[in-house]
């Protein structure tokens, strides 16, 4: 529990994802989650084959990104200090994404007039906060200067999330 309160507090902007080392059963319960987290999110949006689909293809995006930069870098022993920074904020922004949904099915049966407009800001605003923890960790784990972490952090966001996206709509 005190491990995964260490990671938490990189999505508050707190702590060194450099200064956390991860077991490997921290490691492989964070993808496991990551993996269902994500699936029951794209199950809800759509087809629950295609969102299985979807999200095992940003866990390969996700792995390849990280596995690049660490290796352009020669950085590669922090990779599972990395991945797991981000795979544990990724799941806190999930499951914050899994709650607006059901928060929009609410509003939608409850007939509250804003319901699409409530559920976009909130989406985009997790959106911006994931960038922003993503640029927050490489920023702490390489010293990047923050316009290069924002960058990448935009960079890894289209990876993982548009490739597989656009995958999906061919």
């Amino acid at each position: 529990m005190n491990l995964l309160l260490k990671y938490l507090g990189l999505c508050w902007f707190r702590n060194n994802p450099a200064d956390i080392t991860p077991t490997k059963s921290f490691m492989w319960k964070t993808v496991a989650f990551y993996l269902i987290s994500g699936i029951i999110v794209e199950g809800l949006i759509a087809d629950p084959a295609d969102g299985t689909i979807e999200v095992s293809l940003r866990t390969i995006m996700a792995f390849s990104s990280v596995a690049t930069l660490l290796l352009v870098i020669k950085k590669w022993g922090n990779f599972n200090q990395l991945f797991t920074a981000i795979f544990v904020c990724e799941n806190f922004i999930m499951t914050l994404a899994t709650i607006t949904e059901a928060l929009y099915f609410w509003m939608v049966m409850k007939h509250v007039e804003d319901s699409e407009e409530i559920s976009i800001a909130i989406g985009v605003f997790l959106v911006v906060w994931y960038i922003s923890i993503i640029s927050y960790i490489l920023r702490q784990m390489f010293s990047f200067k923050t316009s290069h972490s924002v960058i990448m952090a935009i960079s890894y966001f289209v990876l993982t999330y548009g490739i597989p996206m656009l995958f999906m709509d061919i």
